[in-house]
């Protein structure tokens, strides 16, 4: 998304202003892929895994298309199918749910935390049956879920856990990266993550080798050997245009998510004394890594009116040239989608009430610290100018 002729708009995202810091880089990159002539499982493909596993802190990668495809495929890897039972949060896009319905298998969907709207470890081994395969944990706008409660738990009944890191690229759990924890990790890189490609990728890493050839024979239509086809597969593979855009990224993804953590604290200043809304927290063992920076808006409806209040804030800002968006509106265990699984309104109210509440301001490395005070000053008028007359403004809370 790019700004519009106005300067004084503040887009939730300026993929434009990325591409003008390295865009030179990139079209040399991309076009030596071009006269190359490899573009399928090459070189680059190769050395993105390779990168991506350390980074992550650990031994493989293994690239495919997207990132829906990384999570159907990890849980292809791991059996998972039929019959089996899959503990996943509500609260976070439908592709985390999706790719375990995709399989065959029932998402079993557990409340958030109230904080971090990370899946709650102390609510997971209540959701645990006989059918139980495994726990998908999504660390949610960048910040890691608590791992070391959801590891325990899965030691002790021998599930495999697989990390949905799309959102969470760099950000650390009491020191280690996000993607080390788990037998694997999903990543995307789509265009607008904090490691974006120039359109869809994804990748898988893990630890363990088996997967990892197991991966790389399921993306290739289940073959190791060319042509030779051990079980059915899929073609599910990152191409070398895709992973020169990743490569050329990749050395600035450091800066660029440190820069996201100081425009968060420009955020939690100037919105300190907001009221009705509460600020992001970030838990004691992470470090966040700042996908989006997600506020709630407490004010529910006006009095015989039920547009939310939240709702009335994007509009609000929009007005004002300032982007925002909810991320997501709908959680996934009331998805017309996931209906036939029994889940129904009411089973995960805080889940329910978040999705009423979250908006997601703008952010990308090159905000400067006057269009976040431009967002800061707008919620603040908004708020106290035309919301804080209602009786359901909840006060303010600060996570900083």
């Amino acid at each position: 998304m790019s700004p519009s002729a106005n300067s004084n708009n503040v887009p939730i995202l300026d993929l434009q202003a990325q591409y003008e810091q390295i865009g030179p880089q990139l079209e040399e990159k991309v076009l030596s892929v071009l006269r190359s002539g490899h573009y399928i499982l090459g070189k680059l493909g190769q050395t993105l895994e390779e990168e991506l596993a350390a980074l992550s802190g650990v031994k493989r990668g293994v690239g495919v298309a997207n990132g829906t495809d990384a999570l159907v495929l990890a849980l292809w890897a791991a059996d998972i199918g039929p019959e089996d039972e899959v503990i996943t949060p509500s609260f976070t896009f439908a592709a985390t749910a999706e790719a375990i319905a995709l399989r065959g298998a029932k998402p079993i969907f557990v409340e958030v935390d109230p904080l971090t709207f990370n899946i709650n470890p102390a609510l997971i081994e209540a959701a645990i049956t006989h059918k139980t395969k495994a726990i998908v944990p999504v660390h949610l706008y960048g910040q890691p879920a608590d791992m070391d409660p959801i590891l325990e738990i899965a030691d002790r009944y021998n599930l495999i856990v697989i990390e949905d890191n799309a959102q969470a690229i760099g950000a650390t759990y009491k020191g280690k990266p996000t993607g080390s924890f788990g037998d694997m990790a999903c990543i995307s890189f789509y265009p607008t993550k904090n490691l974006g490609a120039a359109g869809d990728a994804g990748m898988i890493v893990t630890k363990h080798d088996r997967y990892a050839e197991r991966l790389k024979a399921l993306r290739a239509h289940g073959s190791k050997v060319r042509y030779y086809h051990d079980e059915l597969g899929v073609n599910s593979r990152l191409d070398e245009i895709q992973a020169a855009v990743l490569l050329t990224k990749l050395p600035h993804l450091r800066r660029w998510n440190e820069q996201r953590n100081q425009i968060a604290k420009w955020y939690a200043q100037g919105l300190k004394n907001t009221p009705g809304i509460t600020i992001p927290t970030v838990a004691a063992a992470n470090t966040h890594v700042w996908h989006q920076y997600t506020i709630r808006v407490h004010a529910q409806q006006n009095p015989g009116d039920k547009t939310l209040f939240r709702d009335q804030l994007i509009k609000e800002l929009a007005n004002r040239g300032i982007g925002s968006m909810c991320y997501y509106p709908v959680p996934l265990h009331m998805q017309a989608a996931f209906a036939h699984f029994g889940c129904k309104a009411g089973d995960l109210p805080l889940s329910e009430t978040l999705a009423q509440e979250v908006v997601s301001l703008p952010m990308y490395p090159e905000l400067k610290e006057h269009q976040v005070n431009q967002v800061a000053k707008a919620i603040q008028e908004i708020m106290t100018e035309r919301l804080i007359s209602t009786s359901t403004v909840a006060p303010v809370l600060t996570g900083f």
